[in-house]
């Protein structure tokens, strides 16, 4: 069976989701508009759940909140999305790569999170507090 082409931002975006944890139609729309700041519409999800469906990408399963399905990845959904990120690896490079920094010491990056520490009175970024207690000494971790 093909894969199914990815067209547009909705569609990569639910897969993405989906490969985060299961989630019900519902779920994934809210989730999408709290990220992206716009709304998302049912007609947007459904058809291309279904179609996931159709491809064997994904399964549902009946839950008894309020009888909504819930949509998880199968395993071969699973080697799709790491198809997807492998095709769309330049681009979430470009996405992530403004958003990481390196830690002062070990030079490994940081993408959240991390550990602040004043040294010679500017702030320098750690990815952890070893690090920063262990900068100018010589030793890595």
């Amino acid at each position: 069976m093909s894969d199914i082409e990815i067209k547009n931002v909705i569609k990569l975006f639910t897969v993405l989701l989906l490969s985060e944890k299961e989630q019900h139609g519902y779920e994934l729309m809210k989730k999408m508009e709290e990220r992206t700041g716009k709304k998302i519409s049912p007609g947007q999800i459904y058809p291309f759940l279904k179609q996931l469906k159709e491809h064997k990408y994904v399964d549902t399963e009946g839950r008894e909140e309020r009888d909504k399905l819930v949509y998880y990845l199968t395993p071969e959904g699973k080697r799709f999305v790491v198809r997807l990120s492998e095709k769309f690896g330049d681009l979430f490079e470009i996405a992530i790569k403004p958003k990481l920094t390196e830690c002062a010491h070990c030079k490994c990056e940081i993408y959240k999170g991390g550990y602040k520490k004043k040294i010679g009175g500017r702030y320098l970024d750690f990815c952890c507090r070893n690090c920063a207690n262990s900068y100018g000494k010589g030793n890595r971790h």
